[in-house]
Formats: structure tokens, C-alpha cells, sequence
């Protein structure tokens, strides 16, 4: 069959009942996803699976039914509703892990559909700024269809697959998912400072997505020879990355480089990493390991959460049993690769209260059945806008105080209570 063809053309190789796995993120192929719901109706339950998708997901709107299935590795804000309302599936998993689900076999892909950059004179393609799984999917499925995309930049690391290697091209150029402007609240900033006081000159950092993250990055212009070994990096760090304090001169792997698994900012991120040495893109396998996160030293890992209880759980996926909110993504991973770092640092980061001020984040004791994410044993700093606890190597009692202190005093008194009930004790004064 010939090689390049049309996005119609291509879509028609995928049969009812497969399994289509999505590249991730920015990788997603706009053009191979609008040509497939386009041909729906020849479509008997195929499955999409991928993880975060920046894009609306269509697929999962009721009707779509009988056609299309969704599996979700990660609820993002276009797959979340279709999973609460039971007409998606979620899979539980950790994104360091998810390449060894498709290549053993356990969650085996027929079609991947990928977006990469054109081919170099040798024929080589990039996957750009979206390595992660997305080529572990390119190297495990039946069927290989890629959008040739002029908009993807070529990038270092380990990016490259020849355009031989590919069965179905489609060339269609289209700009890539830029990440909002998210605004940042005093909230946020307090939250940042406290984080920011934290990470010393010469550390080895990780940071997620959200206003958080971002407020974090304005408090490192005083900061000296930090490193980055992340997940991903936005447009925050590029005013650091210039002004040379990220320059990843204290690493101990990798070394001068800047090392992630996936970009997700604007044009000017995605500028700054075409053909860029001091960043590399690798697969999440290598990234997010614990093993090789923690072979740098004074690791900091930075991530979000929805709750924490007073004994140091931590839910961060989930709203309860019946309701998802995300996955647990890199979560885990860098705690743990933090862990393993000679003088690391995890920090969980969230505003004291949710609903707007309605509901404390710091609670007493999860509700019957709210899946946990992270496990007490596994848990070191917790950081509000209030300030920060440290559990690590603490006691019940004094993880239940510290947790207190930090709490919004709208509901510290009720935790008070709860202190006091179950320790047999008055709380100190």
C-alpha cells in the first residue's frame, strides 16, 4: 500500500474492535482523530485508549455509542464526564509504567496514531516535544498511521523514528495544543513562596502542571545551578533556562541537560526546544523511573493533590470511589525518585480548602472507600498557603499537629477536637 495518503484514506485501515491507542498530549493527531470520527459509522466498538488528551474527545459523547469505547489511562477535562457517567472506562496505572503495558502485551495496541515531524534528508521523523509512551506505541502495534506535521519541532533525546518504520502518512500541518495562561492568586503565590524556600541552590527539580507550578518558577530568579529532571516543563521555566539558573551543572546524569518526557506550553517553549541540546526528551520509561530520579542528588519534587488526611494520606486522583478526577500520572514516581535521591525533597502543594473555602483539604479521615494515592509511609512535606509540614520520620501525633497548623483556621478547631479524641491528649496550646 502507498505510503502517504490522505487522513480518509488512512482511517479506513482501522477495523471495528480494535484497540487505537492516541499519542499523548501535544502529540495527539488532530487530523487522524476528525478523519476517524468523520467514518464513525464504519466503526463497530473500536477502543481509544491514551492518557491525558488535549483535545475535546469527542469520541466519548453519547453519540458516538456502539462505535467508539474509551479506556482512559488519565481523566483529563475532555474524557472526565464520559468516565463518572460510566460510558468510558479508566485504568488505573502510573505513567512510568504505562510503556511496559503495551509493550508486554497486557494492554496490546493494533493502531497507533502519532503526529511527528517531516522526515530529514535521511528519513528520519522526531516525535518532537511528546515522547513518553507515544514511542513505545509506535513500536508495539499492528498498524502505525502518523500525521507529518511541520508544526512539530525536532528535538534531542531519544526522538527519532525513520519514516520507513511508519505505515501510513498523512501530511497535514496544524498548530500545536498551547497551553492556557493560567492566572496566578495570592493563594497560589503564598503556596509558592513556601515551596520555593524549600529548594536550594544546585537542586535537581520537578514540577507538574498548574498555577502552582508556575508561581513556584517566579521565586527561583535567586537560585542558582538548578537542574531539571521532570515529567514535563512549561513556558515558566524559560526565563530561567535563559537566565542561566537552570544550567543542570550540579547533575549527576545527564549533566547540562534539561531532561523530560513531554512539552506542554506556547509556540515560544516549543521554539526554544526545537533543536536545542540543553533539552532532551526521552521515553517516560527512563524519566519517571524512580531508580534513575533518584541518582541525581537533591532531587524536589513538586505535585499537587485534592486531600490529605491527618495520618499523611494522600488522594490526588480521586474524589471517591465512584468519582475520578485525573490519575496518578508521574505522581508516584517522583515521590519515590525523590526518596531515592541523596538529600531529596517531595512536596505535595494545595490551597487549605476546595469549593471555594467550603471544604478543608486537610481532613481527619478519607470517606469509606476514597481511593489513596500516595500511603502514609511514603509522604514528606505538605505545603499550604499557611505553610509547611514535614511528616517524614514524624510521629501520628506530630503529623496530626503539624497538619493542624497548616490548616485554614476556619477548621482547624474541628481537627482540634479530632486530635484530642484520638490521642488522649489536649491539644498543645
Amino acid at each position: 500500500m502507498a505510503k502517504f495518503v490522505t487522513a480518509q484514506e488512512a482511517v479506513r485501515h482501522i477495523h471495528s474492535g480494535d484497540r487505537v491507542a492516541l499519542a499523548h498530549s501535544v502529540g495527539e493527531p488532530q487530523a487522524l482523530v476528525n478523519a476517524m470520527l468523520d467514518n464513525y459509522q464504519n466503526y463497530e466498538n473500536v477502543e481509544i485508549c491514551h492518557m491525558l488528551a488535549l483535545g475535546p474527545c469527542k469520541y466519548t459523547q453519547p453519540q458516538y455509542a456502539g462505535h467508539f469505547w474509551h479506556n482512559s489511562l488519565f481523566a483529563g477535562p475532555g474524557s472526565r464526564a464520559a468516565v463518572n457517567d460510566a460510558r468510558a472506562d479508566y485504568t488505573p496505572n502510573l505513567f512510568g509504567e504505562s510503556p511496559r503495558l503495551f509493550a508486554d502485551g497486557i494492554i496490546p495496541i493494533d493502531v497507533a496514531l502519532i503526529t511527528l515531524s517531516p522526515p530529514d534528508e535521511r528519513g528520519y521523523c522526531s516525535y518532537g516535544v511528546t515522547v513518553d509512551y507515544t514511542k513505545c506505541i509506535t513500536e508495539h502495534s499492528k498498524l502505525v498511521i502518523a500525521q507529518i506535521n511541520k508544526y512539530m519541532p525536532r528535538t534531542y533525546g531519544d526522538t527519532l523514528v525513520h519514516i520507513d518504520d511508519i505505515h501510513l502518512a498523512v501530511e497535514c500541518d496544524e498548530p500545536l495544543f498551547k497551553r492556557p495562561i493560567i492566572p496566578i492568586g495570592d493563594t497560589e503565590q503564598k503556596i509558592a513562596a513556601h515551596c520555593a524556600s524549600l529548594i536550594d541552590d544546585g537542586a535537581c527539580i520537578q514540577l507538574g502542571i498548574g498555577s502552582i507550578p508556575d508561581a513556584i518558577l517566579n521565586f527561583l530568579g535567586e537560585k542558582n545551578d538548578l537542574g531539571v529532571h521532570s515529567e514535563m516543563l512549561c513556558d515558566g521555566a524559560l526565563g530561567l533556562l535563559r537566565a542561566g539558573n537552570i544550567n543542570n551543572s550540579r547533575k549527576q546524569i545527564n549533566r547540562g541537560v534539561s531532561v523530560v518526557t513531554y512539552l506542554y506550553g506556547r509556540d515560544e517553549l516549543y521554539d526554544y526546544a526545537r533543536l536545542n541540546p540543553k533539552i532532551e526528551i526521552h521515553p517516560v520509561n527512563y524519566v519517571n523511573s524512580p531508580i534513575v530520579i533518584g541518582q541525581n542528588d537533591n532531587v524536589v519534587s513538586v505535585n499537587s493533590a485534592l486531600s490529605v488526611d491527618l495520618i499523611g494520606q494522600v488522594a490526588a486522583d480521586s474524589i471517591s470511589a465512584e468519582k475520578i478526577f485525573s490519575g496518578a500520572g508521574g505522581f508516584v514516581d517522583f515521590v519515590r525518585g525523590a526518596s531515592f535521591s541523596k538529600g531529596g525533597k517531595s512536596i505535595i502543594a494545595m490551597p487549605s480548602t476546595a469549593m471555594g473555602g467550603k471544604m478543608s483539604r486537610i481532613v481527619d479521615q478519607f470517606d469509606a472507600g476514597r481511593p489513596v494515592t500516595l500511603s502514609r509511609f511514603e509522604t514528606h512535606y505538605i505545603v499550604t498557603e499557611y505553610g509547611i509540614a514535614n511528616l517524614r520520620g514524624r510521629t501520628l501525633r506530630e503529623r496530626a499537629r503539624s497538619l493542624i497548623e497548616i490548616t485554614h483556621p476556619d477548621f482547624r478547631d474541628g481537627l482540634k477536637e479530632v486530635y484530642e479524641r484520638r490521642f488522649k491528649e489536649a491539644y498543645p496550646a
